[in-house]
């Protein structure tokens, strides 16, 4: 690499034929050396516009309103080779032109030093080295109305005078989507771009540029081609959001932020088609001012412009902004509008006032709860807000606490309420002193109102009051046993109403052993029993009665009081000895009995305890003896050395340490009985103990054999008596058998002449011929049903024995709904009864026209006939 110093060196840009050839976005021809430059870049009219101004995209170099290229400062040039891009454009058509210039650097040694030259054309007397192609950038304006295809370049080689070479691009917009935009003529090297161009799609194409000789082989290396869309101002700013919403504080300084607007322009950011400018466009409502706000034109920050925001007056802006691109130049420029809503939000700048300066309420004494008084505030800040929601207090009038103040949390008002009972005997009114906040402190700078203090006078009435006992529970000690009609205390009730002339009245409320009267006037107690600490109405020796106390106000009213009794211990109860039966063997020194004595006093009217025996009967001390063991146990064992089996009463003196002391006969019930090695009675020996003999002993356990042997004698005989219930049948004498049997008479009838008739009609037939081929509909009643049958319970065929009524019964049912079973349903008729009897028929009887015939002889043959005779005979005489 060489490094080359280059001073403050000049080069003039003449608007000549070989230096610039003006053509205004794009160069028309160009092709370079590697020693040395020629460039052929068209301008139109450039040396005759004398208002053209020229750039460099270095900061190293400048151009002169002349054309002459310099160089600003000293540097080092770290290559042979420096490559500037010169920028012509014309302020008043803001005409824009464009030209690459490739500066060589020569050795010092060569070149004296400080010298840079370009070339227009090959320098003669140089050798020839091999060439290079480049091609500068090429600019093509977005939105070209055309005419299309529309030239950019032309692409030439120096061997194309020499061989035929064929020209082609690659990249995206030539062979890569989008496909086509750019087209080159294989021949001439024309490359065109086919249709307008839209930088906003696509700000610049990157393509190469190809050489080739007609068989496909490469005759110069490729080269790149840079194409720049050049951006029209085709867009309009678009704002982020149309409705922007902010807010600030009322009484804010001038200069305070409020919010940000933002619009974007689709177009180039670094040319003025891009650059957006804000400003605003109408304020409503225009109060108290008509520019309370401003807008930074190039950040779109709205702060506020003037002082006096009041929510309490306008609680919302609405401005209108427009951005405008071209760096907000309205007559060139593109616009779009977006709207701003401003919130003035509360600030504490109003502080709470009573509507008037003092309130007045009445309670009656003994209530809580009560609300008094209702005080009324007015806050113009925003309502349900810390800013508006009031804390009242009470300053003054209350210093035990029998008031505090709530607030409504819908009106805001304060509610004066009783929390601690007041007394009219008391106090008979209240001088109360509040004041009123906000939860919000108030703004920096403001005070608070002298109507933020109100007085409230609270009044007190009077109401009939309870009487009370002052001392509740009330505790007395005294000893029990104390006689009927003793006087204990007087138990006084207090009338608070000092006020009221009443009489208070006394009586019993509880008393659960009714051993106390109390005196309806003053209260005086008196027994009206004795009390007794070991009762079951004395809790831990306190006795527990309750009294009323009543006034005769209006409405009356009446207090409770406890009185309790403390029943100080006496020695009137006599121990008890414990247990009242035991059993011993009937050998001594093989077990003892432990005995000890309960006593329903109290300490010290109870052990320890002297356990003796009496000296009557003297059997008792011969056969048994005591032995002491402590205060409230002793020993009860034989004295003698065998005691029959059995059981005995021993009796024995408990005398307890009461003063004075008292005593008490207990009788043991000792079982005597024989006992095995370990001490315990046997089984035999417990019955025995019990007073039988053994005699007796045997005597019943032969008994309760016997019985069990009954026991299962009759359970077996029972148990064969149901078999055989079960396996034999009913033994009837076939002549008294009733079922399904036909009665026989000794009468015959009248003879031959009786069986004058057709039996084969009460038959049922061998065939069911002749009933199918009846006529549908017509059947006789007297036949069994043909068809379908339903199904009926079936009827018992084996009774049993036991069962016969029910038996009957059953059948009886199961004929009567079984429509199938004869005689089915049907009364059978018979046309002839036979003739030449002798008794006639009933026939006969009814068709008899004779009067004199004589039906007496129907009498002899029993009760119905005789009843069909007194019938007939009765008509005759008629």
């Amino acid at each position: 690499m060489v490094s080359t110093l280059i001073s403050k060196t000049s080069v003039k840009i003449k608007c000549l034929k070989l230096v610039f050839d003006c053509f205004p976005y794009h160069a028309n021809l160009t092709h370079f050396s590697h020693l040395f430059l020629s460039v052929l870049v068209k301008f139109n009219n450039c040396a005759g516009n004398k208002g053209v101004r020229y750039d460099t995209n270095s900061l190293d170099f400048k151009v002169r309103a002349d054309g002459t290229l310099y160089s600003a400062q000293h540097l080092q040039v770290p290559s042979k080779q420096l490559i500037l891009v010169v920028t012509a454009w014309d302020p008043q058509t803001l005409a824009r032109w464009e030209a690459m210039v490739r500066l060589l650097v020569a050795d010092k040694s060569q070149h004296n030093g400080h010298k840079v030259r370009v070339f227009s054309k090959l320098a003669h007397g140089l050798r020839r080295q091999k060439r290079d192609w480049v091609i500068p950038p090429i600019n093509v304006p977005e939105n070209s109305r055309g005419p299309f295809p529309q030239q950019l370049v032309r692409i030439r080689s120096d061997k194309d005078k020499e061989i035929h070479i064929r020209y082609s691009i690659t990249g995206v917009g030539a062979d890569q989507p989008p496909m086509e935009v750019f087209n080159i003529d294989p021949v001439s090297g024309r490359m065109y771009v086919t249709r307008p161009m839209d930088r906003e799609e696509r700000a610049s194409y990157h393509l190469r540029a190809h050489a080739v000789d007609m068989n496909g082989n490469k005759v110069e290396n490729p080269i790149d081609l840079y194409i720049y869309v050049i951006d029209m101002n085709d867009n309009r700013p678009e704002f982020i959001n149309q409705v922007y919403n902010g807010s600030v504080d009322e009484g804010s300084k001038p200069g305070t932020y409020v919010m940000t607007v933002t619009a974007n322009d689709a177009d180039d950011g670094t040319t003025a088609n891009g650059m957006v400018r804000y400003r605003i466009v109408t304020q409503t409502p225009q109060s108290p001012s008509q520019n309370m706000f401003t807008i930074n034109s190039e950040t779109g920050d709205i702060v506020t412009v003037a002082a006096g925001l009041d929510r309490e007056k306008v609680q919302q802006y609405i401005v209108i902004v427009q951005a405008t691109d071209m760096e907000g130049n309205l007559n060139y420029g593109l616009s779009n509008t977006a709207t701003a809503i401003i919130t003035v939000t509360d600030v504490n700048d109003n502080p709470p006032e009573f509507t008037t300066s003092t309130y007045s309420g009445e309670v009656p004494e003994n209530r809580v709860e009560v609300v008094v008084a209702n005080l009324t505030v007015m806050d113009r800040d925003q309502p349900h807000s810390p800013n508006w929601n009031a804390i009242y207090r009470i300053i003054s009038g209350d210093p035990s606490g029998h008031f505090t103040i709530r607030t409504d949390p819908v009106t805001n008002e304060g509610m004066v309420t009783v929390v601690k009972a007041v007394d009219y005997e008391m106090n008979r009114a209240f001088m109360l002193t509040v004041m009123v906040s906000n939860q919000a402190p108030l703004a920096s700078g403001i005070q608070m109102s002298f109507q933020s203090t109100a007085g409230v006078t609270i009044s007190v009435t009077d109401v009939n009051e309870a009487p009370y006992f002052p001392t509740n529970h009330k505790l007395i000690r005294l000893e029990e046993g104390v006689p009927t009609g003793t006087v204990l205390t007087t138990f006084s009730a207090v009338d608070p109403d000092r006020f009221m002339q009443q009489a208070v009245r006394y009586s019993k409320l509880s008393d659960p052993a009714n051993w106390l009267n109390i005196n309806a006037t003053n209260g005086q107690i008196t027994t009206a029993a004795v009390l007794d600490r070991e009762s079951d109405y004395i809790k831990n020796n306190v006795y527990e009665a309750t009294f009323l106390a009543a006034d005769n106000g209006i409405p009356p009213a009446s207090g409770t009081g406890t009185l309790q009794i403390y029943l100080i211990d006496i020695n009137d109860n006599a121990p008890e000895l414990l247990p009242k039966e035991a059993q011993i063997c009937e050998k001594p020194n093989l077990n003892v009995i432990n005995i000890t004595a309960a006593d329903a006093d109290i300490d010290p009217n109870v052990g320890p305890f002297v356990f003796e025996l009496p000296s009557v009967p003297s059997a008792v001390r011969k056969n048994w003896t005591i032995t002491r063991l402590n205060g409230d146990y002793a020993q009860l064992s034989l004295r003698i050395m065998y005691l029959e089996a059995g059981v005995y009463d021993v009796p024995i003196i408990v005398t307890d340490s009461g003063n004075p002391p008292l005593y008490n006969t207990s009788v043991i019930k000792v079982k005597v009985c024989p006992c095995d090695e370990n001490g315990d009675c046997t089984t035999i020996g417990a019955v025995a103990a019990a007073g039988l003999g053994t005699g007796a002993i045997i005597a019943i356990l032969i008994c309760i054999i016997i019985l069990l042997t009954m026991v299962l004698l009759f359970v077996v005989w029972m148990k064969r008596r149901e078999k055989e219930r079960h396996t034999k049948q009913l033994l009837i004498d076939p002549e008294d058998d009733v079922r399904d049997n036909i009665l026989k008479y000794d009468e015959e009838g009248g003879g031959e002449e009786d069986q004058d008739y057709d039996l084969s009609q009460l038959q049922q037939p061998e065939t069911m011929d002749h009933v199918l081929n009846k006529t549908p509909g017509v059947r006789r009643v007297d036949e069994r049903p043909i068809g379908a049958e339903p199904q009926y319970p079936i009827r018992p065929v084996i009774p049993h024995p036991g069962d016969i009524g029910d038996f009957i019964n059953e059948g009886l049912r199961a004929a009567d709904n079984d429509p199938t079973a004869p005689p089915y349903d049907s009364l059978l008729v018979f046309d002839y009864e036979g003739s030449g009897s002798t008794a006639g028929s009933v026939s006969s009887l009814n068709s008899s026209s004779s009067g004199d015939q004589d039906y007496d002889y129907l009498n002899d043959w029993g009760p119905r006939f005789k009843k069909l005779a007194d019938m007939y005979g009765g008509g005759e005489e008629d």
